[in-house]
């Protein structure tokens, strides 16, 4: 009969389908969200990095500049008290060849064109005409430049520099001038060639006509390439970092930066496809890793199968048994079993978003202590790592609450963690919206204060110090900080030795009788 038919295929069977291609299509989401996140992790970084790397570039480039036109204009005002001495004018360029290496040629032309002083002298040019476009720009310019990169008269590539020479009662009498190779070894070939190459990573240095300037293949120097970076990249950020597809029929990741002075653009270079490399071995060890765990999933879902459907077999029998007394009140009973299922699908669903939401935080606790929302130490070494490359100054303030121990021991560490927070919560209110605030560990805290210099790191140490000083906590009661200050300046070297003065400066305030602020490399003061 048709009411006994019975479909083949069970719910024990269809629970264990359901569970294998859950547990594959989990593992086919989690391998791709990996992948995903990883992809754009590398990504994200090697842009980072070589736009780090260019802005450092271009920035020492630029000082370099600087520097060079500074001693020439050191040597015009010496040149330019008497213009006519020839043994005045040899001597000078010989000195700025031989003991500054900035230039691999100076030059003297006076206002008509004519050189009236070479060094090395082995290039003959004394007494010619220059009619270079550099030469010719500079006389007309009359006043300091970076000339455009172009073939000088003994068929070199060159960068021409020039200052003006102007005599005592302000006459123009021409200028001083030095040349840098670019095919050739310089002072800027070795300071734009200390990068190690490695990963397929490059450097090109173009000038505002795209030619090359520097490349590690010296054969592309002096060639004339597509831009880099369009016209409207550069107009809306001189520094930054983008994915470009045009190079070399690949996909780079560039960083980028300017020279102001000389026009020129760094690019840093590195093959989107080097970058992804790691990402095939990294999908292989999750892949290799997961299987033992898939497998015994498997295993355990076919066990789980069958007890899940045993209440729910019950429950087609009864379906079976309706014209039989009683049925309604078993039927009832078993009902029970969809509500514990609803429940648990609800539980299950409320796990799943309490996870995502721990994962959309992750990223955020990963930089941050979990009492008092501050910064902890890997959160400081992104911020000390950012000071690093932007070469800012700041001072630290090392900080650390005075009788921490007693308020432990007497009133428990529920108490002491209260303490803590409120002390976070001061500090925060007493630092400067450019400072940054970071928990060290335990009772121990720091400030980084960018740009500040003494006098103002003082007022602020001794602003948190009263802050707190003068606030009360409950059970507590008044609680006081002690404070060691020392101060970081572009040069002075790694961070470390500055972090232990004021480490050492704190310890000194704690010697001294606590609740006090002393500067690094002086003597702990009495309180007022």
């Amino acid at each position: 009969m048709i009411g006994r038919l019975r479909p083949r295929t069970d719910l024990r069977t269809l629970i264990t389908l359901l569970a294998v291609a859950s547990i594959v299509i989990t593992l086919a989401n989690a391998l791709y969200a990996t992948w995903r996140v990883q992809r754009a992790e590398l990504i994200e970084n090697t842009l980072e990095n070589n736009r780090v790397y260019a802005a450092k570039l271009a920035s020492t480039t630029e000082l370099f500049f600087q520097l060079a036109q500074s001693q020439l204009r050191f040597s015009a005002n010496t040149i330019g008290k008497d213009f006519d001495d020839d043994a005045l004018l040899q001597s000078e360029v010989d000195r700025l060849r031989e003991q500054t290496s900035s230039f691999n040629s100076v030059a003297v032309i006076d206002a008509n064109g004519f050189v009236r002083a070479i060094s090395p002298e082995s290039l003959t040019l004394k007494g010619m005409h220059l009619d270079s476009d550099s030469s010719y720009a500079a006389l007309t310019a009359r006043a300091p430049m970076i000339g455009k990169p172009s073939i000088s008269a003994a068929n070199n590539l060159i960068v021409f520099i020039s200052t003006p020479i102007w005599s005592r009662d302000g006459r123009y009498l021409g200028y001083v001038g030095g040349t840098l190779y670019l095919k050739k070894k310089s002072i800027l070939n070795s300071l734009l060639g200390e990068q190690y190459y490695r990963d397929d990573t490059s450097l090109y240095v173009v000038d505002s006509d795209n030619q090359v300037l520097y490349h590690q293949n010296g054969k592309r120097v002096g060639q004339t390439i597509a831009p880099l970076v369009d016209d409207k990249t550069l107009d809306a950020n001189k520094n930054g970092a983008l994915e470009i597809d045009h190079l070399d029929n690949a996909s780079m990741l560039a960083g980028y930066a300017t020279v102001p002075t000389a026009g020129w653009l760094v690019v840093a270079l590195k093959p989107t496809l080097t970058t992804l490399q790691p990402l095939t071995g990294l999908l292989f060890n999750v892949l290799r890793h997961s299987v033992p765990f898939v497998l015994l999933t498997l295993l355990a879902s076919m066990v789980l199968a069958r007890l899940i459907a045993s209440p729910l077999w019950q429950l087609a029998r009864r379906a079976g048994q309706m014209e039989e007394p009683g049925v309604s009140e078993e039927i009832g009973a078993i009902r029970s079993w969809y509500f514990e299922a609803a429940q648990i699908k609800r539980a299950m669903r409320t796990g799943i978003l309490s996870m995502q939401d721990k994962i959309g935080r992750l990223r955020s606790e990963v930089q941050s202590d979990p009492l008092t929302g501050l910064l902890n130490r890997r959160g400081l070494s992104s911020v000390l790592d950012y000071l690093l490359a932007t070469q800012q100054p700041f001072a630290i303030l090392a900080m650390d609450i005075d009788h921490f121990k007693r308020i432990n021991d007497n009133w428990g560490h529920d108490v002491g963690d209260r303490v803590i927070q409120q002390v976070a919560i001061e500090l925060n209110n007493a630092s400067r919206q450019t400072d940054v605030v970071c928990r060290n560990g335990g009772e121990e805290f720091l400030m980084i204060l960018p740009g500040a210099q003494p006098e103002i790191a003082r007022t602020i140490a001794e602003r948190v110090r009263q802050s707190i000083f003068q606030s009360s906590i409950e059970q507590v009661g008044q609680i006081s900080i002690s404070i060691g200050v020392s101060f970081w300046q572009p040069g002075d070297g790694p961070f470390g030795p500055f972090f232990k003065q004021a480490d050492d400066a704190l310890y000194q305030a704690k010697h001294a009788g606590r609740n006090r602020v002393v500067i690094a490399g002086t003597v702990a003061e009495p309180l007022l």
